[in-house]
């Protein structure tokens, strides 16, 4: 039976053979042909795979994302926690704002002057991962004012500088690969806004369906992905070069004041916007009766919005030019802040989200390119100056907040928040045309 068998094994390898001749192939080119089928296969593979230039890049966004995760479902969140879930004054959230917010810029100043000087940028980051871990962690264990006010403050503070340094951190990246550097931002910009889109609604999300407390177990839980993603994947001697300005670029910067009315122009605006940030949770769920997921839903869509804003900014540039897109921008915020104030319902809330996005958007793209375009020679500098205009205005708001809805109430706040945007469209038109002279 055996022997049968071999045969007819040999009989079947013998009619295969002629058959692989009679197409002019043997049995050993058929063995070569597909393993040369299997490399061209896998080379085709690593072809579609990412390079390693790539990779570095995306993994450096979404350690941005973790970053701006963790930022996004605490700041929004804070006052609503001290006054909702402790039961405490409105005037609490001046105290909180106005310390969290001394020590952020404290904190940015420090690093980003670390960073000038090419101190490496891990251990920055690495600080800020940690500062909200230890703050999450204080949270959870003791709910409490005193917590909240001081390893709140503490944590919380310092990990907020994260952002600010991956961004010094990505301008340098990007020329250091050969892409243009205000692409980049616009990547990095819509990481940002991806991540304000998620972490508010989750927030709320939680706090409607479990309580006030759970959301520091799970803002420690996602700390703890992001101290991973930064040990795993931030090179350890990474440095963001500083370029040294001339003298001259200085004086013209130091005395343009088509600059400085851009820098005025850019503090009001956010002003109005972070009057309206940090009192619109309170002011929906308090006066207006909606249900607690609401603001979480409101700061979705207006994220979802901001982001297809900013995608959409370069050919509103392109077709009107920065000057008209900026007062559109500004008249637009105006409308849109009265129509928060007046929202009575979801939909409507719903409707001044998107509509409180896109003007976000635009400003957020237009913003830091007009006030670079008043020192051209000096964009660094430029950049710095409205990141401090922007943590001076946040600063300013949280007592503002306070104060005004302990007098009156959070509607008022959002008023007061559309007359401010008014007036920075009177700063815009003060300083049309000056851009080319004064630069």
């Amino acid at each position: 039976m055996n022997g049968r068998n071999v045969a007819m094994r040999s009989g079947s390898y013998q009619q295969a053979s002629r058959l692989a001749n009679a197409y002019c192939w043997s049995p050993s080119l058929y063995v070569l042909s597909e393993s040369v089928t299997l490399r061209a296969f896998v080379t085709k593979i690593v072809d579609l795979l990412p390079s390693q230039k790539t990779t570095a890049l995306l993994t450096f966004l979404f350690l941005l994302f973790c970053g701006t995760l963790c930022t996004a479902m605490i700041v929004p969140f804070m006052g609503f926690f001290l006054v909702e879930g402790l039961g405490y004054e409105p005037w609490i959230i001046s105290v909180y704002s106005a310390l969290a917010v001394c020590l952020t810029v404290t904190a940015n100043r420090q690093f980003a002057r670390r960073i000038d000087n090419g101190a490496r940028v891990f251990p920055l980051v690495g600080v800020a991962a940690f500062g909200y871990a230890v703050a999450a962690i204080g949270l959870s264990l003791s709910p409490t004012v005193w917590m909240a006010l001081t390893l709140g403050v503490i944590g919380f503070g310092v990990s907020s500088s994260a952002v600010s340094t991956m961004f010094s951190l990505g301008g340098s990246l990007a020329e250091r690969n050969k892409i243009e550097r205000s692409r980049f931002n616009s990547y990095m910009r819509v990481t940002t806004s991806t991540a304000w889109m998620v972490g508010p609604a989750l927030t709320f999300l939680i706090t409607y369906q479990i309580n006030v407390e759970a959301v520091f177990y799970v803002a420690l839980g996602i700390s703890l992905v992001w101290l991973s993603v930064w040990w795993l994947t931030l090179p350890r001697e990474i440095r963001a070069e500083a370029k040294n300005a001339s003298g001259g670029a200085e004086k013209t910067l130091a005395t343009s004041s088509g600059l400085w009315l851009a820098v005025a122009f850019v503090f009001c605006l956010s002003l109005a916007h972070s009057l309206t940030f940090s009192s619109l949770p309170l002011f929906y769920v308090q006066e207006v009766g909606l249900p607690g997921f609401a603001p979480g839903v409101a700061f979705s869509i207006k994220t979802f919005v901001e982001v297809i804003a900013i995608f959409a900014t370069p050919m509103i540039i392109a077709r009107f030019g920065m000057q008209r897109a900026l007062l559109a921008t500004a008249f637009l915020a105006v409308v849109t802040t009265q129509f928060l104030a007046s929202v009575q319902s979801f939909p409507q809330m719903l409707a001044g989200a998107a509509l409180e996005g896109l003007y976000y958007g635009f400003y957020a793209s237009l913003g830091i390119s007009y006030v670079q375009s008043f020192a051209q020679h000096q964009p660094a500098r430029a950049t710095a100056i409205y990141w401090n205009a922007l943590m001076v205005s946040g600063l300013l708001a949280g007592p503002a907040v306070g104060f005004i809805a302990q007098a009156y109430d959070f509607q008022t706040v959002v008023q007061t928040a559309s007359a401010v945007a008014l007036f920075s469209t009177v700063v815009l038109m003060a300083g049309r045309g000056m851009n080319q002279s004064s630069s």
